[in-house]
């Protein structure tokens, strides 16, 4: 019935058919479809005010999660205007040069009244521009770890591909509740948010202001019946953490949910053994994609098998990957080397393309024309076919002459029950060249040290793997535009002294 249809066209279907069916929870309202779409058209008119005419222009979107943020992405997917969603908690610099490079001469922050309202905050660079699309609807950022953030523009037609697999795989549609964790600038957003709305179904919104409260959390899913739950492995960390110290004690807590996925990160094993009692009735999925391509590979687990390092599963419909060792020649059968995918969702390239570096790029032995995107993750394929993610590229470090990947250093610091968030790092050191260090959150019910986190470092990794400089901190660590733990700040918590009440 509505093959071919945008998720803007899908979401004027179901505000028209079934105006009163809820749309959205935030804290403790819930707003319909009807009224979803009656802020969107608010916000279109100031859309159309600031640039009459002029469907293509793009715009910028400066929002932190909430409705009205909601409906002021919704109309620019109505007005089929490009829009740049970068993250809010960038700073205005960076702010400025993105909005200048995508050709923003407007920027909107949402606005309960009249659905939008001008920044004057962010001062706007006049500089040259880059051309952007007439087919392109959303322009995310990536994390921006090593500077300033790359734009990702995605195509209509790949968004749409990506909703209709997005909906089919996971039964979104009217009547079915789904939880939304990521921020709203996060790709995560494409299946939490904007799927369901396509499809019909409810979205409850997590207030970025208490996603790191693992008690309201709880709430959310003892309030709501959930039934599809996708996540970054932190929001689950939390969430057992909470049921830990909750009076009605753990158990069998969520019966209602049906599908929860894993993203984003790895997810600690400690972790991944409780999900099967916390989620009884639910098929667990390790999800692997990037902000570039999107979802691009799924692994469903089985819960009655034993622990072991989870696969990054099968390709979704229409994916095509291959592997490439540190000689740059393909890997065909068992081996390690860097992961090559391409998607039928993915961005044809950033946005300024100085910045491509050969990220983007075709088949080397010339199979297909499809260009792929090089993802900088390293797998190792099993002889039985199964790939492993196992670090990243830029994540290989030489310390006192042996190659360590600081990636599975934090995956080690993650095995210890009382570490909810690791970051390892490297710095010069005119002795050995290079050093490791680390910082972990850990529990607030833990007692956890330094000497008793060297200890389990001693049992799991080799000397010269275990970092020399340990910080354990009570709140949750810096994080990244997209919600990632950002190690580059992390190690700025090494350069000065902190609280003591808050690192040990």
């Amino acid at each position: 019935m509505t093959d071919g249809w945008s998720v803007a066209d899908r979401f004027v279907m179901h505000a028209r058919l079934r105006p009163d069916a809820p749309a959205l929870v935030w804290h403790r309202g819930e707003i319909s479809y009807g009224e979803l779409h009656d802020m969107a058209e608010r916000a279109s008119v100031q859309l159309e005010w600031l640039a009459p005419g002029q469907h293509t222009e793009p715009v910028g979107v400066l929002a932190h999660k909430s409705p009205a943020a909601v409906a002021l992405v919704l109309a620019c997917l109505l007005a089929r205007r490009p829009f740049l969603l970068p993250s809010p908690a960038l700073d205005r610099q960076s702010l400025a040069k993105l909005f200048a490079q995508a050709g923003c001469r407007h920027v909107l922050v949402p606005d309960e009244e009249t659905g939008a309202a001008p920044v004057d905050e962010v001062p706007l660079s006049r500089g040259p521009a880059e051309a952007v699309g007439a087919d392109v609807s959303f322009m995310l950022t990536t994390s921006g770890s090593t500077g300033l953030p790359k734009i990702v523009p995605l195509a209509r037609d790949a968004v749409d591909r990506f909703v209709d697999w997005a909906g089919a795989a996971f039964d979104i549609r009217p009547g079915r509740t789904v939880l939304n964790f990521a921020p709203l600038n996060f790709d995560l957003c494409l299946l939490d948010v904007w799927t369901t709305l396509a499809r019909g179904g409810r979205v409850v919104l997590v207030d970025p202001e208490y996603a790191a409260d693992g008690r309201h959390l709880l709430g959310l899913l003892r309030s709501h019946e959930v039934h599809v739950v996708q996540a970054v492995p932190m929001f689950f960390g939390l969430l057992l953490e909470a049921l830990s110290s909750s009076p009605e004690g753990p158990g069998a807590e969520f019966g209602a949910v049906e599908h929860v996925m894993f993203t984003g990160d790895v997810i600690p094993d400690r972790v991944l053994a409780k999900l099967p009692g916390l989620f009884p009735g639910a098929r667990l999925y390790n999800i692997y994609g990037c902000t570039e391509t999107n979802d691009s590979f799924i692994h469903e687990v089985d819960t009655t098998a034993p622990l072991g390092p989870l696969p990054i599963g099968e390709p979704l419909p229409g994916v095509s990957s291959f592997v490439v060792d540190e000689d740059g020649r393909l890997v065909e059968g068992a081996g390690t080397g860097e992961l090559h995918v391409s998607t039928p969702f993915q961005t044809a390239g950033y946005l300024d393309r100085s910045r491509h570096t050969d990220k983007f790029a075709p088949h080397p032995l010339g199979l297909d024309d499809r260009p792929y995107f090089r993802t900088g993750d390293l797998v190792r394929r099993e002889d039985d076919g199964r790939m492993l993610l196992v670090g990243r590229s830029d994540f290989q470090v030489k310390v006192r002459g042996v190659a360590i990947n600081t990636a599975e250093v934090e995956h080690i610091l993650l095995e210890h029950p009382d570490v909810l968030e690791a970051a390892v790092v490297t710095v010069p050191d005119p002795v050995t060249g290079r050093r490791l260090l680390c910082a972990v959150q850990r529990a607030p019910s833990s007692g956890l040290n330094s000497l008793a986190l060297r200890e389990h470092c001693v049992r799991r990794l080799p000397k010269a793997a275990i970092p020399s400089v340990m910080r354990i901190a009570e709140d949750p660590l810096p994080k990244t535009s997209t919600g990632k733990v950002d190690r580059n700040a992390a190690n700025h918590l090494h350069e000065s002294p902190q609280p003591e009440r808050r690192v040990s």
